[in-house]
């Protein structure tokens, strides 16, 4: 099982693009994974014979543990096919002859570290949480795979409850299926939706926010889009949209603030050399963010076809793991919905998210003109901060130049 991003612990896997027995080239589409981000398909990363398979479709596979084998002609695989752990490191569950629920059983509430029999199984979630709510993971017993304590059995532990009884995987249905809600029931989450709202609580209960917003006016970004849009269209067969211009823009901006385009890694600040820009998407069950390459570096067509690109990707559940890994700041727009403004939740670990309304004609003041008011296209920006990284100075000073440079959009921007 693959580990698609930094905080993954566990993947769903989705579907088999190959039967066991089938011929695999490198390269080739070999299975689909459901992370808390999206479905990605999973290329091989050789060529062979698949064989050995050990999971099956709706499985919730910990990340490193083996799930298939990519033989060569007349080779086998290992005797004791069963899921073995190859990647990151997650010790073994203890023996199935101790039996959940007895007091005094090892990997039971109330046992004594001194009784167990083996390792203990936690995930890094599940340590950290642990930490900070002062819960001895000790005596606590796993819900997760392999009973693998979890930040659920950590949480629950906190609030003075027993961890919760492990679940047997949901059977595989139509991915990105919309969950249905009947009267007096609750709604049922897929995964994708479940790890979001983990983790954007996580990131709102943990990470300092501040918010800094402007009004801009955006002429400018009216008549660039005019005067470059049919250009655009005709080469590179995409429509050039509002939100492919504030990229473009924001990512320029970026590399003259390298402390915002940056990260917290728990004790210090990492500065990204490279522009990442990662753009929320919304899908049937939740939000993805896609990300755009060198976004500072293309030209506006480039970054259009990108995002016409990732959007179908997600739309379709297409999404491959580059798609989805490394952004260093994240654009949110809901100007299409009719949003005039709103606060974004910062996609830990970077430092800062921008928060982008609709544009709308709006009368505001004109100084200089004959007529001292006039009706102008404007849209709202609030950029959300981590205190840690940035002080109120950093991101004012920020916000200000992507103003000044979305009102001088034309000097910006180029084909």
């Amino acid at each position: 099982m693959p580990a698609l991003e930094m905080a993954q612990e566990t993947g769903k896997l989705v579907a088999w693009k190959k039967k066991e027995g089938d011929k695999v080239a490198k390269g080739e589409m070999l299975l689909e994974v459901e992370t808390d981000k999206a479905v990605v398909e999973i290329e091989a990363q050789a060529a062979g014979i698949l064989g050995g398979v050990t999971a099956k479709i709706g499985d919730v596979v910990p990340v490193g543990h083996t799930i298939a084998w990519l033989l060569q002609p007349g080779e086998k695989p290992p005797a004791d096919a069963a899921p073995t752990q190859t990647g990151r490191t997650m010790a073994a569950a203890a023996p199935a002859s101790m039996t959940p629920g007895t007091p005094g059983t090892p990997g039971t509430p109330g046992a004594p570290e001194a009784a167990r029999s083996g390792p203990m199984s936690v995930s890094p979630k599940a340590r950290r949480l642990a930490k900070e709510l002062g819960v001895d993971v000790s005596r606590l017993r796993g819900s997760g795979p392999d009973g693998e304590i979890v930040a659920e059995d950590v949480q629950a532990a906190a609030k003075g409850g027993s961890a919760p009884a492990a679940a047997l995987p949901a059977p595989a249905t139509a991915r990105a299926a919309t969950p249905t809600v009947s009267a007096g029931s609750g709604e049922s989450l897929s995964s994708i939706g479940r790890l979001m709202a983990e983790r954007t609580t996580q990131s709102w209960t943990t990470v300092p926010h501040f918010f800094v917003t402007r009004d801009v006016d955006g002429g400018a970004l009216v008549a660039v889009r005019e005067k470059l849009g049919s250009s655009i269209e005709k080469s590179r067969g995409v429509k050039l949209t509002y939100g492919d211009l504030l990229t473009a823009i924001v990512a320029r901006v970026l590399k003259q603030h390298p402390r915002v385009n940056a990260s917290w890694t728990g004790s210090t600040i990492k500065a990204h050399p490279d522009v990442k820009m990662g753009l929320a998407m919304a899908v049937s069950d939740g939000v993805v963010v896609g990300v755009i390459n060198r976004a500072d570096a293309g030209d506006l067509g480039d970054i259009a076809v990108q995002r016409r690109d990732l959007t179908e990707r997600a739309r379709t559940g297409k999404l491959q793991p580059a798609d989805i890994t490394g952004a260093t700041f994240t654009i949110s727009n809901l100007g299409m919905y009719h949003v005039d403004a709103f606060t974004a939740i910062i996609v830990p670990p970077q430092a800062a998210i921008l928060a982008v309304g609709a544009m709308t004609d709006r009368v505001v003041p004109m100084p200089g003109a004959i007529i001292p008011v006039g009706v102008r296209p404007m849209l709202t920006l609030t950029l959300s901060c981590d205190h840690r990284v940035l002080d109120g100075v950093r991101g004012a000073a920020f916000l200000h130049d992507v103003v000044e440079a979305i009102q001088s959009a034309d000097k910006h921007l180029s084909t």
